[in-house]
C-alpha cells in the first residue's frame, strides 16, 4: 500500500483536532469542529482551508504562454498577465484528464496549479509535446496552498498587509512580514466555495508561518479551519465539478457543461476535433443538479429513473445534505434520449428507497465570488 503524502502544515492540522482521509495520495483534514459548522462559517463569515496538496507546475521559455494556449481548453488570449483562468487538459478522445487553473506570468511563464492525483500526467501530457526552448517544472512541493474563502474575507488578508483589491481571478505577488519572516507570497482572487475569496501561496518551508497569522485573523472574525467535508459540501451547493466525479477521462467538458471553459475559436487544443464533433452533434448524456424534495440524500453512484420501478436514466455523481439548503442536493448525468430537462421531477435510488427530486441547474444557491 502506497504510503499517503503529508502536507507542510501536518502538525497544525493535528493540533487543531482534526480528522483525516486520504486525498488524491495525500493524508488531508476532514473536519475540525465539524462539517456544518465549517460550512457555515465560510457562508456567514470566513474560514480557512489547506489545499497543499493540489499540485503546482511551471511552463517557462519562449511562447511559454502560446505553447499552453495550444494544449489547454481555454483560451490564454482572453486574458492578460497578472490573471488566472479555468481550463481544462483534454485527451485525443476529448475526456476530462484534468481540470486546473493556469496564471499567466507572463508571455513567457505559465503557473499551473492541477489536482493532486492529476499533477504527474498533466506535467507528462505537456512535456510530450513541448518544443525545444520550452521547460516545464514540477513545483508541486515548492509551494503551499491556503484557501482563505467568505465574506470577511478580504479583512483576514487587509489584517496581515496582503492584496485585496484585485479583480475576481486575478493575482499579485507580495512580500509581507509575519513573526518576524519575511514572507513573499502570491495571492489570487478566487476559489472553490462560491464565496468571495482568495488562495495564497506562500513557499513551501515558510507554510506554517503565514498558516498561523492567517488562521488568527480568520478565527478573530468568527471563523474557523475548514476541511474537505465543508470544501465538498460548499462546492456542490455550487455545482462546480470534481475531478473523478463530474470529470474525469471518460467524461467531456461539452456533456459536464464546461463548454463555456473551452476555446472553441482556437485551432488547436488537446482533443479539439472530437469535442468540436461532440458539440455539433449533442452529447449522449448532460449534467444537470437534482434537489430533494422530501426527506433523503442522494449519494454519488446513486441511480436516477424517471419513475419508481423504471429503466435507468442516469447516475449520481456527487451528493450531499446541503447545510443551507437543509436539503439534500446531487449532481447527476441523465441521459439525453430520456427528454428529462430541468423543471421535471425524476427518482433517485438511494439504498433501495426511491427518493422524488427536481431537477434543475445548478448553483443550488447563491454565491458571491
Amino acid at each position: 500500500m502506497t504510503e499517503l503524502l503529508a502536507g507542510p502544515i501536518a502538525d497544525r492540522h493535528v493540533a487543531l483536532g482534526a480528522s483525516f482521509a486520504p486525498f488524491g495520495g495525500w493524508e488531508m483534514p476532514v473536519s475540525y469542529s465539524g462539517t456544518v459548522a465549517e460550512h457555515n462559517a465560510v457562508r456567514e463569515a470566513v474560514g480557512i482551508f489547506d489545499v497543499s496538496h493540489l499540485g503546482k507546475a511551471s511552463v517557462a521559455g519562449p511562447g511559454a504562454a502560446a505553447f499552453v494556449n495550444s494544449t489547454l481548453t481555454n483560451d490564454l488570449g482572453k486574458i492578460v498577465a497578472g490573471k488566472a483562468q479555468y481550463t481544462m487538459c483534454c485527451n485525443d478522445q476529448g475526456g476530462v484528464v484534468d481540470d486546473l487553473i493556469t496564471y499567466l506570468v507572463s508571455d513567457d511563464e505559465v503557473f499551473l496549479i492541477p489536482n493532486a492525483a492529476n499533477t504527474a500526467e498533466v506535467i507528462a501530457a505537456l512535456r510530450a509535446v513541448a518544443p525545444k526552448g520550452i521547460e516545464i517544472t514540477d513545483q508541486h512541493r515548492d509551494f503551499a496552498v491556503f484557501a482563505v474563502q467568505g465574506p470577511r474575507s478580504a479583512e483576514v488578508l487587509e489584517a496581515l498587509g496582503l492584496p485585496t483589491g484585485m479583480d475576481y481571478m486575478a493575482f499579485e505577488d507580495a512580500v509581507v512580514t509575519l513573526d518576524g519572516a519575511e514572507c513573499a507570497v502570491r495571492v489570487c482572487r478566487t476559489g472553490y466555495t462560491g464565496e468571495q475569496g482568495y488562495e495564497i501561496l506562500p513557499r513551501w518551508d515558510d507554510s506554517g508561518i503565514v498558516f498561523d497569522a492567517l488562521l488568527s485573523e480568520v478565527t478573530a472574525r468568527d471563523g474557523l479551519p475548514a476541511g474537505l467535508g465543508a470544501r465538498d459540501t460548499l462546492r456542490t451547493e455550487m455545482g462546480y465539478a470534481l475531478h473523478g466525479h463530474e470529470l474525469s477521462v471518460d467524461v467531456t467538458p461539452v456533456q459536464a457543461r464546461s463548454s463555456w471553459a473551452v476555446g472553441w475559436d482556437k485551432p488547436e487544443f488537446f482533443g479539439r476535433d472530437v469535442l468540436v464533433a461532440e458539440r455539433e452533434a449533442g452529447p449522449a448524456r448532460r449534467l444537470y443538479g437534482l434537489r430533494a424534495l422530501g426527506r433523503g440524500v442522494p449519494r454519488a453512484e446513486c441511480t436516477v429513473h424517471a419513475q419508481p420501478g423504471g429503466p435507468q436514466i442516469g447516475v449520481c455523481t456527487s451528493g450531499t445534505f446541503s447545510p443551507t439548503l437543509k436539503q439534500g442536493i446531487a449532481l447527476a448525468f441523465i441521459e439525453v434520449a430520456s427528454g428529462i430537462k430541468k423543471g421535471a421531477t425524476v427518482v433517485v435510488d438511494v439504498r433501495g428507497r426511491p427518493l422524488e427530486c427536481e431537477v434543475m441547474l445548478p448553483p443550488f444557491v447563491k454565491g458571491d465570488a
